[in-house]
């Protein structure tokens, strides 16, 4: 009793964290909010139109096939989180369960990689949100603004449009979830309308051939095609498991374990059908060459103003969405991390009448924010792109691999007692954490092999390598001050983020 009380205030006796005094979030969400959240920070609609044109760049045509093939490891993943989550639903989600029954570093490093990973995904965003809103200004007419020429693809003009969109999304997010995930409902329907009939539509109108070999990842050119697209669309499904997040929010943990499932599902069929239908309508020099604009491009294609600009109006709405959906979970990740002690106590600050981690979710736009400035130093929207979903690719194979490994050890007890249920919870799980890490490691030694040197460029495989190595490695130190500087109890040996031994069952 003592101890729920201490957490209630915002303390666990593990550090500084102690010194905060906040209220508890509520539990207000229900499954379709927790669809509604895992779907936008998926941000399907951005995905498709910025991330399949990337893609097949690398696959050819075989989006579909791609596609298909990396939702069976996220599919295994996602069983992990959901059986992790039905025991011990929790703010930190996989920092909790990596640290408690892996290792307590491995488990700071997964919730520091996700944290950050989450941030560049942030600021790469405001950039995409921004071009779409220059890119809808330039249909309405409007191609300069104070003397200066519109460009959709200049991260200088796109980025600091973004960041006021940032700022009204995290406005909005500190009002609490409830609102979030209702402004998020009624975007994602006019998103999916859009999707589904300017797709549908596109599968009958296209002039390009159809084959079925586009489903077929045996003909994808190379390994090192494979590995890159594997990576690429994995980076597409990332956001599904931001339902767990908000776990502590959510009215029983099996409405956040089935909404992650129903989202996740919902993205593959309409990744399928937008695969298809892109390459029914587009040649593949023009789906790869249009980048950040392909979906534009695809709606450009199949019908005449205004109607082609409600695929560019669906993005806008996804990129604004996005930001926000995403915002919501890493702040409720250093809440738990502030929490447990090893950041610091500022970040478990509740706000008194809506209930939301309002100084962790300000803090995480400010750093987006200066991320973003700082990625003006990549000229093009399209390069600031491909060097960032690289990036969080690799970083997001490693830490869904690492919480794949923790449900296969604290749950392997079911392969003796239910085969079934260790189906899900341990062999599917398993399967799917070695083959991200393959792709993931291939693809990190084939950015090290690309370059004899280094380069500030998007195109330089050193500099794509450092990225991803930063994001890692600039966790030890944290973490070596939480564990020595703060004396966090999470890093307590024996114990996990609450006193409890790792491993036990709730």
């Amino acid at each position: 009793m003592a101890k729920d009380e201490a957490r209630a205030r915002g303390t666990d006796g593990g550090g500084p964290a102690g010194e905060a005094r906040h209220t508890s979030m509520r539990r207000t969400l229900g499954v379709m909010d927790g669809v509604a959240i895992a779907a936008s920070s998926t941000a399907a609609t951005s995905s498709i139109g910025i991330g399949l044109g990337l893609t097949a760049a690398v696959v050819g045509l075989h989006l579909p096939a791609i596609m298909m093939l990396a939702f069976l490891p996220v599919l295994g993943i996602a069983g992990a989180y959901g059986r992790l989550n039905l025991v011990e639903p929790n703010a930190g989600n996989s920092y909790t369960w990596v640290g408690r029954t892996l290792s307590p570093w491995l488990g700071f490093l997964t919730g520091w990689v996700n944290t950050v990973g989450t941030i560049v995904f942030m600021a790469y965003t405001t950039a995409v949100t921004g071009s779409a809103l220059v890119q809808l200004a330039g249909e309405a007419g409007l191609h300069s603004a104070f003397g200066l020429a519109l460009d959709p693809d200049s991260t200088a003009q796109t980025t600091v449009i973004g960041l006021v969109v940032l700022a009204a999304a995290t406005v909005v997010a500190i009002r609490g979830l409830a609102l979030a995930a209702r402004l998020q409902k009624y975007l994602l329907v006019f998103e999916y309308l859009v999707l589904l009939g300017f797709c549908g539509y596109g599968l009958f109108a296209g002039s390009q051939p159809f084959s079925l070999s586009w489903y077929n990842p045996l003909d994808i050119p190379s390994f090192g095609a494979l590995a890159q697209g594997m990576v690429l669309a994995v980076f597409c499904y990332w956001g599904f498991e931001s339902v767990f997040s908000v776990g502590e929010e959510v009215r029983e943990p099996k409405d956040a374990s089935r909404g992650g499932m129903i989202a996740l599902v919902v993205m593959a069929l309409l990744f399928l059908l937008a695969g298809t239908a892109f390459q029914r309508v587009l040649p593949l020099g023009e789906l790869a060459d249009n980048g950040a604009q392909g979906l534009t491009y695809f709606g450009d294609k199949l019908a005449d103003q205004p109607l082609a600009a409600l695929p560019l109006v669906a993005l806008t709405f996804s990129a604004v969405a996005s930001l926000q959906a995403n915002v919501i979970p890493t702040a409720r990740g250093t809440y738990a991390m502030g929490r447990d002690g090893t950041l610091g106590a500022i970040w478990t600050r509740i706000h008194p009448r809506y209930a939301t981690p309002v100084a962790g979710t300000v803090l995480i736009t400010v750093i987006a924010s200066v991320v973003a400035l700082m990625s003006l130093v990549i000229p093009t929207v399209t390069d600031l792109i491909a060097a960032a979903v690289n990036a969080i690719g690799i970083v997001v194979a490693l830490y869904y691999a690492l919480t794949a490994a923790a449900a296969a050890v604290r749950f392997r007890h079911l392969l003796r007692s239910s085969p079934g249920q260790a189906l899900r919870a341990v062999v599917g799980p398993l399967l799917g954490a070695a083959v991200l890490l393959a792709v993931g490691g291939y693809l990190a030694w084939s950015f090290y092999d690309s370059a004899d040197h280094f380069e500030l460029s998007a195109d330089n495989g050193w500099f794509q390598l450092l990225v991803p190595v930063l994001m890692i490695g600039s966790g030890l130190p944290v973490a070596a001050w939480a564990r020595w500087g703060r004396r966090s109890a999470y890093f307590r040996t024996g114990e996990g983020t609450d006193g409890e031994a790792p491993g036990v069952l709730r």
